[in-house]
């Protein structure tokens, strides 16, 4: 099979699986095997497609599309800033999040990256995904950046609709006093000590981009 076809492929088996062992099979799968070994077999699906996709992402050609050129780097660059910053802020005190104290989570009044969006985690990534994209530089890039798009929009989406059904009026409560619509202009209150603790990720992420990717991305492109 042609790389990229079989990266397409591993794509739509990694979204396809995900959404489907998330919501619609996940109750009578739990139900017939205990929520231990769903978990395992969970796991163990997404580790199978996440390494499909990795292989025919190493033998898909790797700059086929010739790039956005400066325009494009400009863009990635700024989205990556608040990607990172709304996913780190994500892993503290997140209701999405599968966690014993979700209740008392959603109870609050919303701060932080909670006050940009609900689902800030989910945002991070999108945000992530748009960055590579805009930058047109492969197809095996854009394949992996969209997969990841609509794993993290649709899926925020579905995550409400599972989670009112989870939390009931807890969620419902949660959802009436944020948005799943980004307000970007809250990231200002976002505190300062998050944006530090996000650009110094930032700047290392990209470093290492460098060796990892053997391109130089963020402030890397133009200082490095």
């Amino acid at each position: 099979m042609d790389p990229l076809t079989s990266l397409a492929a591993a794509s739509i088996a990694l979204v396809g699986t995900h959404f489907a062992l998330s919501h619609s099979l996940r109750a009578p799968l739990v139900a017939m095997m205990g929520e231990g070994a769903f978990r395992g077999i969970y796991s163990l699906v997404a580790a199978g497609c996440m390494a499909w996709m990795y292989l025919a992402f190493k033998q898909a050609p790797s700059a086929d599309l010739g790039g956005s050129g400066t325009v494009g780097w400009i863009v990635a660059t700024i989205l990556t800033l608040p990607a990172l910053v709304l996913f780190l802020g994500s892993l503290k005190g997140n209701p999405a999040l599968p966690a014993p104290g979700a209740r008392k989570a959603a109870a609050r009044n919303p701060a932080g990256v909670f006050a940009v969006t609900r689902h800030p985690m989910m945002w991070g990534f999108a945000l992530w995904a748009i960055s590579h994209i805009v930058l047109w530089w492969s197809w095996r890039t854009v394949i992996v950046a969209l997969a990841i798009l609509i794993l993290a929009l649709i899926g925020a989406r579905l995550q409400d609709h599972k989670k009112e059904a989870l939390m009931g009026a807890d969620w419902a409560g949660w959802e009436q006093r944020t948005s799943y619509w980004p307000r970007w202009t809250r990231l200002a209150g976002v505190s300062s000590l998050l944006w530090l603790v996000g650009i110094a990720g930032w700047l290392g992420v990209t470093w290492l981009h460098i060796g990892a990717g053997g391109i130089p991305a963020g402030i890397w492109r133009w200082i490095g």
